[in-house]
């Protein structure tokens, strides 16, 4: 299906208005131009045990951030109403790659997840999420004079949110496969989908995420260990425990204080906490850089979730309302749940966090989603 015919009135406009939110695009760079300092410190140690060079972790993500910068800059000068058109079949190719990661994926750590391996792999997870946001922010257009009607306006979207969701849990990844049923079930309410419908999903979604959280015993034992955090966190006859790498990110950031360690300073990386340039990187950065450079990061984000509700609020339409709305979400509940997890007020999860976190895939597809943020805002009023 085309875009709709007022689709060439606004690009028309577009071409008039070539201004950008820039600060949204000076918070999302800045945190991606500092991740490279907070992975480098984060990661050295690791880096020069198992590679025999502590840059090797920081020349990757270097590379990756630069690559990050200039999809930025592509996408941004991409009309986003021209994805309209290939929302469907971005989504069907997002699943594709999820089954073929169940057949034939690469499993590290227990977990199918990946297709290839290492540097050159790819998490298919990381493009579903913006696929579907896409397409439901494209459903959710095309029906808004329908939109409380169950069979003709609810199904369908619910379908893709399932499929979705369902997909990435069998790999098995419970975390984000309940963050994209979460994004799913806000990118109804904001598109004025029927409360009741969307009440209903709510408490399925809680029913059936529950089944399958208790349905494994290591997920049990996270649910469990969480929920007795602070009478054991620093028992020490039960210091191996699940909750090992939030004990030592707790002590991270008490040795952080107020002004941090300073760069470099770390004493959790090196023998203490995994993932510490990864998932638990929000944690090296309290503890190097303090309660101040925790507070810098949480503004930053904060900045980007303002400004990123101001261009769907001022969108010149439908289409570009929900899918910045949708890409502003997915960042918010990333950064949230990762600063959660981090500090102990949420259960372990994998999620990283976004824009920081080392990684490939999750860098690079949050750079694209990004540009096309930054596009709505090009096209929409002046701001």
């Amino acid at each position: 299906m085309n875009p709709p015919a007022f689709v060439a009135n606004l690009r028309q406009q577009a071409l008039t208005r070539s201004h950008i939110d820039w600060m949204l695009f000076l918070a999302s760079v800045a945190l991606m131009l500092f991740s490279i300092a907070f992975v480098y410190s984060a990661s050295a140690y690791f880096a020069d045990v198992k590679f025999g060079s502590p840059e090797k972790l920081f020349v990757l993500h270097t590379v990756r951030v630069v690559l990050s910068l200039m999809i930025i800059l592509l996408f941004s000068r991409i009309d986003y109403h021209l994805i309209w058109k290939y929302s469907k079949s971005l989504l069907i190719f997002s699943l594709v790659c999820l089954v073929f990661v169940l057949l034939a994926g690469t499993t590290i750590k227990g977990a199918k997840r990946w297709i290839g391996y290492g540097p050159l792999s790819f998490q298919p997870s990381e493009l579903a999420k913006f696929a579907l946001v896409i397409h439901l922010a494209r459903l959710l257009a095309e029906k808004q004079g329908y939109i409380k009607d169950f069979q003709r306006a609810f199904l369908p979207m619910l379908f893709w949110i399932v499929a979705t969701a369902a997909l990435i849990a069998k790999q098995p990844n419970f975390s984000t496969a309940g963050v994209i049923f979460i994004l799913g079930v806000l990118l109804l309410f904001i598109g004025n989908a029927n409360v009741l419908h969307i009440a209903g999903l709510f408490v399925l979604g809680l029913i059936g995420g529950g089944l399958y959280g208790i349905s494994a015993d290591y997920r049990m034992q996270r649910i469990t260990d969480f929920t007795q955090q602070f009478s054991s966190m620093f028992d020490a006859e039960n210091v191996r425990n699940v909750n090992y790498q939030l004990q030592q990110a707790i002590l991270a950031f008490g040795n952080g204080g107020v002004m941090g360690m300073g760069p470099g300073q770390s004493r959790q990386r090196d023998w203490f906490l995994p993932e510490s340039y990864g998932d638990f990187i929000f944690s090296i950065i309290g503890e190097e850089y303090g309660f101040i450079g925790v507070l810098a990061i949480i503004i930053a984000f904060a900045l980007i979730l303002w400004r990123g509700f101001i261009t769907a609020r001022r969108a010149p339409d439908d289409f570009g309302r929900f899918l910045a709305g949708g890409i502003t979400i997915t960042f918010a509940l990333y950064a949230v749940i990762n600063m959660g997890v981090t500090t102990g007020l949420l259960p372990t999860t994998g999620l990283p966090l976004p824009f920081i976190s080392y990684g490939g895939t999750a860098i690079l597809f949050s750079a694209a989603a990004l540009g096309v943020l930054l596009n709505i805002s090009a096209q929409s009023h002046k701001i």
